[in-house]
């Protein structure tokens, strides 16, 4: 059975980063993207260590040329795409509805909805050629409930839960599916900005349900698993994993 060719942006850190890894241990092909080259060119020499073989193309998945010269990349590499991850994205600057400016709403948007519907514009044309495939978007619990001093990073979520079910609506009939993973706190670079209190990070680790975070890996599994055969009729949903949090975040600290 042939490796399968998985094209995962956002992929220098976090929870891209561990999916990279994920899958270069099951000996895939991975490519993978961002926008510093002499990061990009490390980690894709870790993930041929891994066991598979790795690609790394710089993209900024808010400019369709770079976009489609990844997907282009990965298919005349390759041959096809078979799972793709959508993980690039930002959360922007904090601040109330009433200090938002067309600056921060760009940065976010352009990155995490704009991005996505680049990525996936591409990935559906490789994806129809090549027979079908997996795609999953990353989505976030802020893309399901709201959250003060984040308008813009909840409505891209939102965003990109609503995108996904449409493309999963389009893809079905050629083979494509398409889902989401909304992931709660976990422990990233921007799990350590939007926590950067001690005080406030012991807070928020009180009231979820697990007392804890989520690891970069725990959410790759769950990537890995939406890509595969073990999900084959899974399409246009969203895959929540936040440690209970969305079950009803208590008023006072658990436990």
């Amino acid at each position: 059975m042939a490796a399968p060719t998985v094209v995962i942006t956002g992929a220098l850190t976090g929870i891209g980063r561990a999916t990279a890894e994920a899958y270069a241990r099951q000996g895939a092909n991975v490519v993978v993207s961002g926008r510093h080259q002499e990061a990009g060119e490390q980690l894709a020499g870790e993930l041929a260590a891994l066991g598979g073989r790795a690609d790394f193309v710089r993209a900024d998945v808010r400019l369709e040329a770079e976009v489609q010269h990844l997907m282009e990349h990965a298919v005349q590499t390759y041959g096809k795409i078979d799972v793709a991850f959508n993980n690039a994205g930002t959360e922007g600057t904090p601040g109330g509805i009433d200090e938002t400016t067309d600056k921060e709403y760009d940065a976010v948007f352009d990155t995490n909805v704009r991005g996505t519907l680049l990525s996936m514009k591409h990935e559906f044309r490789a994806m129809k050629t090549g027979g079908g495939g997996s795609i999953v978007n990353i989505s976030s619990t802020y893309g399901q409930m709201g959250f003060p001093g984040a308008s813009l990073y909840v409505a891209s979520k939102h965003a990109v839960i609503g995108v996904t079910k449409v493309a999963a609506i389009e893809g079905a009939l050629h083979g494509i599916r398409v889902n989401a993973v909304a992931p709660g706190f976990t422990r990233t670079a921007m799990y350590e900005r939007v926590t950067a209190s001690d005080g406030f990070r012991r807070a928020v680790d009180s009231v979820l349900p697990m007392h804890r975070p989520g690891t970069p890996e725990e959410i790759a599994d769950a990537v890995v698993f939406l890509g595969s055969d073990k999900a084959s009729y899974i399409t246009g949903q969203t895959l929540t994993l936040d440690g209970g949090l969305m079950a009803g975040w208590p008023l006072f600290p658990v436990g």
